[in-house]
């Protein structure tokens, strides 16, 4: 089931819900004040967007490196 996100008229909150896709457009009654005028919005990840505006998957560490570390005898275990 995929995640949707809900904007509140109201108040702005952004509330997420995991739903099944038959019900993603029904409305989902907002976490923070309880209003349900709520619409779904379209999430920044499915956009494909960031907020510094790149967009894109951040680069790959090289092939047989660490990828948190970057050593390049494999995986720290961090």
């Amino acid at each position: 089931m995929p995640i949707y996100e809900y904007e509140c008229e109201k108040c702005d909150h952004i509330t997420e819900d995991l739903r099944q896709m038959a019900q993603a457009d029904e409305p989902l009654a907002c976490e923070a004040c309880g209003s349900k005028q709520t619409h779904r919005r379209q999430s920044e990840f499915a956009a494909g967007a960031s907020r510094d505006g790149g967009g894109g998957l951040p680069p790959m560490p090289p092939a047989g490196g660490c990828g948190r570390c970057g050593d390049p005898n494999g995986p720290c275990g961090m």
